[in-house]
C-alpha cells in the first residue's frame, strides 16, 4: 500500500477518538526497554494501573546507541529486558512480541516483524467503538509497518506516542522521532488518531532523584529493588543530579488526563532536517502541551508501594 491509500476520518471522528479516555481501556506497550532506565519504570507503571488499562502484548521496538550494535540487538536487548520485567512483576500472561530489526527504507516499505504482525492482527478483530491503544514510546517502526501493511487498523486504533520536542523548541531532533523518519512520517501523515506526548518542554518536567528513589521505590519489594538499582546504576556521581524520567508521560495521560493538559490541534509536518511545519488544512492529533510532574510521581510511587 502507498501512502495515499489510508482511510479518511471525518473532523467528527478524530474529535470523538482523540477524547480522552474514561473507562478501562485495552492497550499494547511497544518499548525500547533496553535503551534508557525510564522504559522499565513505564512498563511497571502500566501493569500497575490495572484499574485503568489491561495490557495485552508488549512489542520491542530497535534502537541504536552505545548500548547496542545497531537496531536489531537494540531489539533483541529490549526484547530480554520485558521478559525479565514480566518476570518480576509475575505476569508471563502477556505475550512479549520481537519488532523491526532495522528501519524502514521508505514509508511504502515496511519492516516485517512479530510485533508489526500482531499488531495488524490484533486491530483488525476490534470494533472501531472501542479502538485499540497503541502506546509508544521508542522509534515507531513497528507501528508504522503495520499500518503501511494494513492501513485499515487505523480506524481501528489510537496511537499515543512519546516524540518529537515541543512545537517551541528550536529542532525536533529527537531520539524517538529521529531514529526512524519514515516511520515518524508515516505516524503524522497516515491520518491515524495520534495523542502526542513532546519531549523537551513536557515531558522534560519529569524528573526525579536518586534520593526520591531510594526513599519512595526501594522499599517496594523485587519491584522496587530493581527500579533503584537501575537508576542508580544509570550514572556512578549522583550529587546535585536529576534524570527524566521521560516514557511515563503517556502512562499518566491514559490513567488522569488532567496531569497532561491537551488540545486538538493539525497533524504538523517534519522536514528533513527534523524542524516542524504547521499546515491548517491537516487532520487533527491531540497535543499534550504540560505535564504536572509532582502528581505524576505520587501516582506511581503510591502505586509502587500498593503492589
Amino acid at each position: 500500500m502507498n501512502k495515499h491509500a489510508y482511510p479518511l476520518l471525518s473532523e467528527m471522528e478524530y474529535a470523538k477518538r482523540l477524547t480522552p479516555p474514561k473507562g478501562k481501556i485495552s492497550m499494547v506497550l511497544d518499548t525500547d526497554t533496553f535503551n534508557e532506565i525510564d522504559d522499565q519504570f513505564a512498563v511497571i507503571y502500566a501493569l500497575a494501573a490495572a484499574e485503568k488499562m489491561e495490557v495485552e502484548a508488549f512489542y520491542a521496538a530497535p534502537f541504536f546507541n552505545e548500548l547496542s550494535s545497531g537496531p536489531r540487538d537494540g531489539m533483541e536487548k529490549s526484547y530480554q529486558e520485558l521478559l525479565k520485567i514480566r518476570g518480576l512483576m509475575e505476569r508471563e500472561d502477556i505475550p512479549v512480541f520481537r519488532g523491526s530489526e532495522s528501519y524502514m527504507d521508505a514509508e511504502d516499505l515496511p519492516v516485517d516483524s512479530e510485533a508489526a504482525r500482531d499488531l495488524v492482527e490484533r486491530a483488525m478483530k476490534r470494533d472501531p467503538e472501542e479502538p485499540l491503544y497503541v502506546v509508544a514510546i521508542g522509534a515507531i517502526t513497528n507501528v508504522a509497518s503495520a499500518i503501511a501493511m494494513e492501513p485499515r487498523i487505523i480506524e481501528r486504533m489510537v496511537v499515543v506516542w512519546l516524540g518529537g520536542h515541543t512545537l517551541e523548541w528550536g529542532d525536533t531532533r529527537e531520539f524517538n522521532l529521529q531514529q526512524d523518519l519514515h516511520a515518524s512520517r508515516i505516524v503524522l501523515d497516515s491520518g491515524v488518531p495520534l495523542v502526542l506526548a513532546p519531549c523537551m518542554g513536557v515531558a522534560s518536567n519529569l524528573r526525579t532523584t536518586l534520593s526520591e528513589v531510594r526513599d519512595y521505590v526501594l522499599p517496594q519489594g523485587a519491584i522496587g529493588q530493581y527500579l533503584y538499582e537501575t537508576y542508580r546504576n544509570c550514572r556512578e556521581d549522583h550529587f546535585a543530579y536529576s534524570r527524566v524520567i521521560w516514557d511515563i508521560a503517556v502512562i499518566a495521560w491514559l490513567i488522569e488526563p488532567e496531569w497532561a493538559p491537551s488540545h486538538l490541534m493539525p497533524s504538523p509536518r517534519v522536514s528533513e532536517d527534523f524542524r516542524w511545519g504547521i499546515d491548517p488544512s491537516r487532520h487533527l492529533i491531540r497535543y499534550i502541551r504540560y505535564i504536572d510532574r509532582d502528581a505524576v510521581f505520587k501516582d506511581l510511587f503510591q502505586r509502587l508501594a500498593a503492589l
